[in-house]
């Protein structure tokens, strides 16, 4: 989603406001940012991956949530993910509304936002030690960035095909590209599954 930067407050009065706020903000050094809405495919990649995700873990002692769940990436960044996944007890501070061990993170990008989305915000996402996965997906072209975690550091795969399929390693299971992208019309006009790859 789009960012737009708005007034400096404390952690605690962030959390009050957005408690109350019907729009969704990240918090990152002390300065608000607003998550302004996105466009279609931008929720309906989000909705595609929820869905899926729900299905691949069901029976497994997984959550998988939806946007607007802040997790804490250090004291002072606090981020709201597309879509993000937890594996076992769930592990929340400042009465369950900051999530703290979250094992994957999903960003749809937009086109005021992904400089943001691939540049800082992933850089905040790589300092949260539960994370192991980060997927960036480019809701105007069929393209998935699949960020892992290893001892040497994050290793960066893309996918760029309809048949592919991202190996999930850290939720043992597979999120084929064709359902991440099921129903999505770009704005060229064409559907994702007739569109031509890079």
């Amino acid at each position: 989603m789009a960012v737009e930067r708005v007034r400096q407050m404390s952690v605690e009065e962030f959390l009050d406001f957005a408690e109350s706020s019907e729009e969704w903000y990240e918090y990152i050094d002390g300065e608000l940012r607003l998550m302004t809405g996105g466009k279609l495919n931008h929720f309906g990649i989000s909705a595609n991956i929820t869905g899926q995700l729900l299905n691949l873990l069901a029976g497994k002692n997984c959550q998988v949530l939806g946007g607007g769940m802040l997790m804490k990436a250090g004291e002072l960044r606090l981020l709201a993910p597309d879509v993000s996944v937890i594996c076992g007890e769930p592990e929340t501070e400042s009465n369950t509304r900051l999530l703290l061990n979250p094992i994957l993170v999903v960003e749809v990008t937009s086109p005021t936002s992904i400089d943001y989305d691939r540049g800082a915000k992933l850089e905040y996402y790589f300092d949260v030690a539960s994370l192991q996965t980060c997927l960036i997906v480019d809701q105007h072209r069929v393209l998935v960035e699949l960020y892992t975690s290893s001892e040497t550091g994050w290793n960066l795969q893309r996918f760029k095909d309809l048949e592919d399929v991202v190996l999930l390693e850290a939720l043992d299971c597979r999120l084929p590209l064709r359902e991440i992208y099921r129903s999505i019309k770009f704005e060229s006009g064409t559907s994702a599954s007739a569109s031509q790859t890079e």
